[in-house]
């Protein structure tokens, strides 16, 4: 996808579970490979980077096996790896070069390291010097100071003890650190000049101990290896949410009204983002935290306030902070951010470039930024994210300021969390997913539901009776599922106050007919029909909220919808009421033919291989064979009032 335009929103508020932390996760993968024994690691998170160091891993001789959902069996080498001679790519994931780097060189093998250009336009210098000092044979194999590299076997100092500027990146101390129980000797690692991104060493330091290395330091300036230290594996790791992704969602509930909740990360967290709270709260957020989760809400009054604040604690989630600014009263300047310099791409110039776009003011520093809102925020405002994840999972909150904001490649988010925008959606526009079988009556009760609160409605299987429609016009089979795949990808569908239009004709009474019906059951179970629909369906998606019905909606299309409903009655009701609209409608109608139709359409429609038509298991079971539509309508309201209060309230 080229871009993704999101809707002028105004109010987040919901609850989800954050995904793993990017930094833990590749720090447990590489203690596990060098560990004594089995690491089992549970919550892994599943992005770009983190499949970047396991490939390497394999490459590398590294055993490893995915089991249910996000949990990973490692079994470590118990030192070096055992493969003595490779070629790695390793993307644009600095949290897998930069260790890998110092683990290799210390290794005695023969390793080449190389990435996509960004990666090499990343220095890397500060840690081959360092790296140096302790004897490794390094080489550059472009430009100076910058991958890609070449790594040969040499003797390594025993004892060694290195030096490394600490302005530039933490992840060079980090990379340094890891690796030096490689060498089994006594090391000192002397850091020179201001050490920047002091937790994400904090967290690096809490894990090398859980796999039993413990690391002695003097301050910020000293930090020793004993000799003898080796890895083991404690058993069983478990990866914590990731505190900077929480950063956006947190920012979405200060900014929009809230309650915006995060669990997975809180007070017992080992990352220095978790801070991020502290900084909202500052600019007058109301923050609530527990042992795993933070609560984020808009002042009780007014609006966000400015702060001047260092970033040396949160360098990654100061970035929200910039976009956040739009949103306070006053200028909001952020300092000690040099390392944003040398990111996935220069953060503090490309943060300055976009932000221009949306109406601020702002003055870029050497190692801070400063930002004024505007009067107003720029509509239709394009932004650029620089092939770099945060730059588009910050600009998301764009959209709050009640304007529509294109995100120009927001498939960059898949670097950290593929499901960025899909969950940000949840908190500005919640899915109420209503499935259920044929003639339940669940397109009644949704259209109704949707029009008492103000919310948008899809008719999900409106989509397929189109493609049935089209076909049967166009003379296709409807067991030709290629064929009816490519009609399916170009359907020339609208839907225009209420009417449905096939290529600008209204078809709102062709698709209702029975062969309409029984077509939509066909075509909907071949996977390709169902895929080239799917982005169709999700971009309904649009704030205040929507209410979807059909068959998967809860499913497939939108898994993370809040309130879940499957509607249904018996065969014989639904049946009944199917022979009453057709009479009313002035169609002949036989209603024995009727439930039989049902009935063989259940069958298929459960039995199908993808996506069949069955009950999630959190979603609340709702039989209408003995309710009036009123009835009905009235209980999903008071479930929505229940989980969807800011939702209920339009009604």
């Amino acid at each position: 996808m080229k871009f993704l335009d999101l809707p002028p929103a105004t109010h987040a508020s919901g609850t989800l579970r954050l995904p793993g932390s990017k930094s833990i996760s590749n720090r447990f993968l590489l203690l596990a490979a060098l560990a004594e024994g089995e690491t089992a690691i549970r919550d892994l998170l599943l992005s770009d980077d983190v499949e970047r160091m396991l490939e390497a891993l394999k490459a590398l001789g590294i055993d490893w096996q995915r089991g249910e959902g996000n949990d990973f069996l490692v079994r470590g080498a118990g030192g070096a790896f055992p493969v003595q001679q490779a070629e790695l790519f390793l993307g644009n994931a600095g949290t897998a070069f930069r260790p890998l780097t110092a683990a290799l060189a210390l290794s005695n093998g023969h390793y080449r390291l190389s990435g996509v250009p960004r990666m090499h336009e990343r220095p890397i210098g500060d840690l081959v010097d360092a790296l140096r000092q302790l004897g490794a044979d390094i080489r550059y194999l472009g430009n100076e100071g910058f991958p890609p590299l070449e790594i040969g076997p040499a003797p390594i100092r025993a004892g060694g003890r290195t030096t490394v500027r600490g302005e530039a990146s933490s992840q060079f101390l980090t990379a340094l650190l890891m690796a030096l129980p490689l060498t089994g000797a006594e090391a000192t690692v002397e850091v020179i000049g201001e050490l920047i991104s002091k937790p994400y060493i904090d967290i690096t330091l809490n894990l090398m101990a859980r796999f039993g290395v413990t690391v002695e330091r003097d301050g910020w300036r000293e930090f020793h290896i004993p000799a003898g230290a080796r890895y083991r594996s404690p058993g069983t790791v478990f990866v914590e949410g990731d505190a900077t992704s929480a950063s956006y969602f947190l920012a979405a509930g200060a900014i929009a009204g809230g309650p915006v909740r995060v669990e997975g990360v809180g007070r017992d967290s080992i990352q220095g983002d978790v801070r991020f709270a502290e900084a909202l709260q500052a600019m007058g957020a109301r923050i609530g935290m527990g042992p795993n989760w933070i609560e984020a809400r808009a002042p009780e009054r007014g609006r966000l306030q400015a702060i001047d604040l260092d970033c040396n604690h949160i360098p990654d989630a100061a970035m929200t902070l910039a976009v956040a600014a739009l949103f306070a009263q006053g200028t909001t300047r952020l300092t000690n951010i040099a390392s944003w310099r040398v990111k996935e791409t220069d953060r503090i110039t490309a943060m300055a470039t976009e932000l221009r776009k949306l109406g601020a003011t702002v003055a870029e520093g050497a190692d801070s930024i400063a930002v004024t809102p505007g009067l107003t925020f720029t509509p239709h405002a394009a932004i650029d994210t620089y092939d770099d994840h945060r730059m588009a999972m910050c600009f998301s909150l764009a959209c709050l300021g009640s304007v529509p904001v294109r995100i120009n490649d927001p498939g960059c988010v898949n670097k950290t969390f593929p499901e960025y925008f899909e969950r940000f959606a949840s908190l500005v526009a919640p899915v109420i997913a209503i499935d259920g079988p044929s003639a339940s009556g669940k397109g009644t009760v949704a259209a109704l539901v949707a029009e008492k609160l103000g919310l948008h409605y899809l008719d999900s299987g409106a989509l397929y009776r189109l493609v049935a429609l089209a076909a049967l016009r166009a003379g296709v089979a409807l067991d030709e599922g290629e064929a009816l795949a490519r009609i399916a990808e170009t359907l020339p569908a609208t839907f225009e106050g209420g009417r449905i239009l096939l290529d600008g004709e209204d078809a709102g009474m062709a698709i209702r007919s029975e062969e309409c019906s029984a077509g939509a059951s066909k075509v909907a179970a071949f996977p390709a029909v169902r895929t080239a629909l799917l982005g169709r369906q999700r971009a309904y998606r649009l704030a205040p909220g929507l209410v979807a019905e059909g068959r998967d909606m809860g499913s497939v299309v939108f898994p993370d919808a809040p309130l879940k409903v499957f509607l249904t009655a018996t065969a014989e009701a639904r049946a009944e009421r199917r022979y009453k609209q057709l009479i009313d409608k002035g169609m002949s109608a036989n209603i024995d033919i009727l439930l039989q139709d049902l009935r063989e359409r259940d069958a298929r429609d459960s039995a199908r291989a993808v996506a069949p038509l069955q009950k999630c298991a959190d979603a609340e079971l709702l039989d209408t064979t003995a309710m009036t539509v009123d009835e009905a309508v009235a209980w999903v309201i008071e479930r929505v009032r229940r989980r969807l209060p800011q939702a209920a309230a339009r009604s």
